[in-house]
């Protein structure tokens, strides 16, 4: 409980409980959910050790046990983002990929894994599902040619071997089998495509073992995802048409119709394999989530009446599995993660594990849904003012602001405040997070602002936040800063040196050169920057004009680089041309490679690290104290 406020303490430096460790240990990261006989199953990333992401399930005494046990680390390199690295059979037989050599292994609890793929480095698996009695996969395998094989795979699980069902395009995600495993439906893309732009729903049949011949479901023009079957004969699925993510049903050969069509998006960015937003359930109901700016869960009769079903998570929702009318959905609720069972016949829903908050509620900052204008038009906004119950401010001070910046940058936030968010906003310090044009969540027309005009939609969308954030007298407008990681440290960099809106940067494996990230990065991103600047060598010119390594003689403010030396997404080259072109130019900075960390930090001291120089960065510049934080150097 904290103590009634006393004499007024500046922001930024108000003391709080709220420690890096305490954040760390509050964000759990969760990957999948299973039901598996009884009880169930989850995939949690454990910070202490290394970040591997353990299975887990709770005992009948309440007691979490690890199925996956250390060292064993389920994560998947297919498309280097992963996804749907392990699943489970109904008789608790876990099935998942090590991240080490990236082979699928099979594993009864108590006894030691068993390897159901063959030793082949240049073999990557992921997605797997366990359907009609057969362990699906996506596989990717590396070689010589310019884009590795992938396809929909099935493995025998006594380790006799794998059997290519599907292939025949640059990429393949979201297997679904029929009842009785007679057809195979799957999304099928390629390059220069993400599958955020097009996609096309193929459906086969299948014979001696593999398909035999497909056809497409779907025109191509829109990004269609996750079919699922409901029953031999209806193929339930997600296209944008409309401009906006909804539930379409095939039957046979028929036409397909929307089912319960809405304003909103039921489907989002399929970054990582395995996402899911929908699901049937008993009494030819479906669950599934909707979203608009933040997310709701609802339930679609049979007549295709609609309903809220409770959940608390708000951002970050998807459906993880279901079975009858019990659903398991993921997602982030005010204080953090967590895995919910949401019963269809009760509308109840009961937490499984995360999602309470560590802290007292009065901590916790609410955010408030902003919209300002652009010059692209409207701008989408989450305002986390100071909050703090044991403190207050100045007469007259206003707070200084961190900007937040979403990576992919085909992604979104849901408004709801995590421990890293709280980190900050307990000590005065406002965040203010930006669902820029470009961002899901908004509808195919809002998401396809930033086509062609990456480096421009982006940055005068946060910058635009930003100031209309201060004109409303919320923040202070000499102390905003602007922070973000991967696409979200691109953008960063970019408002560093074409507008005059920020006094400080933090950019997280940030890229700042487009045309080395064109070049250097991995496949599934190989042609990202097609649709988002241009085709190379064509737009050469536009990539140079946009690349904040090209205006480095714009850098004016301090800037934080942060960096993991094992980023093979955005290669540490990145963040040391910023930092030569920095020292070059005099400006205050530091930059902080952590070993043995890729693109996205797991490790719980790299975490804790990285949380304490970022703040140490903004009290030094912005000139306020930051007790118990280490003081952070710069150059």
């Amino acid at each position: 409980m904290a103590s009634a406020p006393t004499a007024p303490i500046p922001y930024g430096s108000w003391p709080s409980p709220l420690t890096a460790p305490w954040a760390c240990a509050s964000s759990p990261r969760f990957e999948g959910a299973r039901f598996v006989g009884d009880d169930v199953w989850w995939g949690e990333g454990v910070p202490e050790e290394g970040g591997r992401t353990a299975v887990r399930r709770r005992a009948a005494s309440g007691a979490v046990i690890d199925v996956l046990p250390a060292p064993w680390n389920a994560r998947s390199r297919v498309h280097e983002y992963g996804g749907g690295s392990w699943t489970a059979d109904p008789e608790g037989r876990l099935f998942f990929v090590e991240k080490t050599d990236q082979r699928v292994w099979a594993l009864y609890e108590g006894d030691d894994p068993v390897a159901l793929t063959p030793d082949d480095p240049a073999a990557r698996f992921g997605g797997l599902s366990w359907q009609e009695g057969t362990l699906l996969a996506v596989r990717e395998v590396h070689g010589d040619e310019r884009v590795p094989r992938r396809a929909i795979v099935s493995i025998a699980t006594d380790g006799s071997g794998v059997t290519t069902l599907a292939e025949g395009s640059d990429f393949v995600a979201q297997p679904a089998l029929s009842p009785g495993g007679r057809r195979l439906a799957w999304v099928a893309w390629n390059h220069p495509d993400m599958p955020w732009d097009r996609t096309e729903l193929r459906v086969g049949d299948i014979a001696g073992g593999t398909v035999s011949s497909w056809r497409s479901l779907t025109s191509g023009d829109t990004a269609a995802l996750q079919p699922v079957w409901r029953g031999e004969d209806e193929l339930l699925f997600l296209d944008e048409p409309t401009g906006r993510w909804n539930l379409w049903s095939i039957r046979g050969r028929r036409d397909a119709a929307a089912l319960a069509p809405a304003d909103a998006d039921t489907g989002g960015p399929l970054w990582v394999l395995g996402s899911r937003w929908f699901a049937p359930v008993s009494g030819d109901r479906l669950v599934a989530v909707r979203t608009n700016g933040s997310d709701e869960l609802v339930m679609i009769g049979a007549d295709g009446a609609t309903s809220a079903l409770p959940l608390p998570a708000t951002a970050r929702v998807l459906i993880e599995d279901a079975a009858g009318a019990r659903v398991l959905v993921s997602g982030m609720a005010p204080g953090g993660a967590g895995v919910w069972l949401v019963d269809a016949d009760a509308a109840t829903a009961v937490l499984v594990t995360g999602g309470e908050p560590a802290i007292a509620d009065e901590w916790m900052p609410r955010a408030r849904a902003a919209t300002y204008p652009g010059p692209h038009g409207d701008v989408h906004a989450f305002d986390h003012p100071p909050t703090n119950p044991g403190a207050v401010a100045p007469a007259g001070e206003l707070p200084p602001y961190v900007v937040f910046v979403h990576g992919g940058p085909t992604s979104h936030v849901g408004g709801v405040a995590d421990s890293r968010i709280a980190f900050l906003t307990s000590r005065g310090i406002g965040v203010l997070e930006v669902n820029y044009g470009g961002s899901t969540g908004y509808g195919r027309a809002y998401r396809e602002r930033l086509r062609g005009q990456w480096g421009v939609v982006d940055v005068d969308d946060v910058a635009a936040a930003a100031a209309g954030l201060a004109a409303e007298g919320r923040a202070d407008a000499a102390r905003l800063a602007i922070a973000g990681g991967s696409a979200g440290g691109w953008t960063v960099l970019a408002a560093l040196v074409r507008t005059d809106v920020f006094g400080a940067g933090i950019s997280r494996y940030g890229v700042g050169d487009a045309r080395t990230l064109a070049a250097d990065t991995h496949d599934f991103e190989a042609r990202y920057l097609d649709g988002l600047i241009g085709p190379l060598p064509e737009a050469e010119e536009v990539y140079l004009e946009r690349s904040p390594l090209s205006h480095a003689d714009r850098f004016r403010v301090p800037v934080l680089l942060l960096q993991g030396d094992e980023d093979e997404v955005v290669p540490p080259a990145q963040a040391e041309a910023i930092r030569a072109a920095l020292v070059g130019r005099g400006i205050p900075h530091a930059y902080v490679l952590y070993p043995g960390e890729g693109h996205g930090f797991r490790k719980a001291e790299t975490v804790v690290d990285a949380m304490e120089k970022e703040l140490a960065f903004l009290g030094q510049v912005f000139g306020f104290d930051t007790p118990g934080i280490p003081p952070l150097a710069l150059s």
